[in-house]
């Protein structure tokens, strides 16, 4: 069914960022520190188990206090902050004088990468004339990212949750898009890879399509498989 408008989740949907590895080598060896190669595995994959990667999976363990911020997280930026900063200091990281500069490097345009074929994507929307939010849960602002990779100009409006203390999927932020358009809902559609977040506009009548949160080396088109739903 052709729509008259699109929203697009941010983080594992349109961009992904950069592994753990990558985000955690870059912060290191730019403070002139040398590490090897087994060091920073182990420790890309102690704060991965740890949920202090953003971006990465939840934590499994970080008692209730630092729990509980991370799963409100974006609802602003402080406690996105917290959150993220708390977790690399629990997790015991051996730099602790580098928590804030790995906290600020997820927040750099080259810290992500957009899927290969998002240009391209929405470009043809845009062709089409179908308008385009961004619809993020996030604790910081993600336009810089866009204007980076040279995506900003398809891109109408921006409804990040940390501007409007409200996360998906709760409706009031897919209605925010709604209004952004000028458009009802049934004629919006929703593109994101959370089955849970990214669903909540279903309930309110937009159709929903999911992409698979991986690599960009290994998911070259997926959202082109979905554009053939969207036009």
């Amino acid at each position: 069914m052709a729509v008259k408008g699109c929203m697009f989740d941010f983080s594992s949907t349109l961009f992904h960022l950069e592994s753990a590895e990558s985000w955690l080598r870059a912060v290191v060896t730019g403070s002139g520190r040398d590490i090897g190669e087994s060091e920073v595995r182990h420790w890309a994959a102690r704060l991965r188990d740890f949920g202090a990667v953003p971006g990465g999976p939840a934590p499994r363990d970080a008692g209730p206090e630092l729990t509980r911020l991370w799963r409100e997280r974006d609802l602003d930026a402080v406690r996105h902050r917290a959150a993220y900063t708390g977790l690399l200091t629990a997790a015991g990281l051996p730099w602790p004088e580098l928590v804030d500069a790995l906290y600020e490097r997820h927040m750099t345009a080259p810290a992500w990468e957009p899927y290969p074929d998002t240009e391209e994507v929405l470009g043809a929307l845009r062709a089409a004339g179908v308008g385009v939010v961004v619809v993020s849960n996030i604790g910081w602002d993600l336009r810089p990212v866009f204007r980076h990779h040279g995506l900003d100009a398809y891109v109408d409006a921006y409804v990040l949750s940390f501007e409007h203390e409200v996360q998906k999927p709760d409706p009031r932020l897919f209605r925010t898009a709604y209004d952004a358009l000028g458009l009802a809902a049934p004629d919006v559609a929703m593109v994101g890879d959370d089955r849970v977040a990214d669903a909540g506009a279903a309930a309110l009548g937009s159709p929903v399509h999911f992409v698979d949160p991986l690599p960009v080396t290994e998911r070259p088109d997926a959202l082109r498989g979905v554009l053939k739903h969207l036009l």
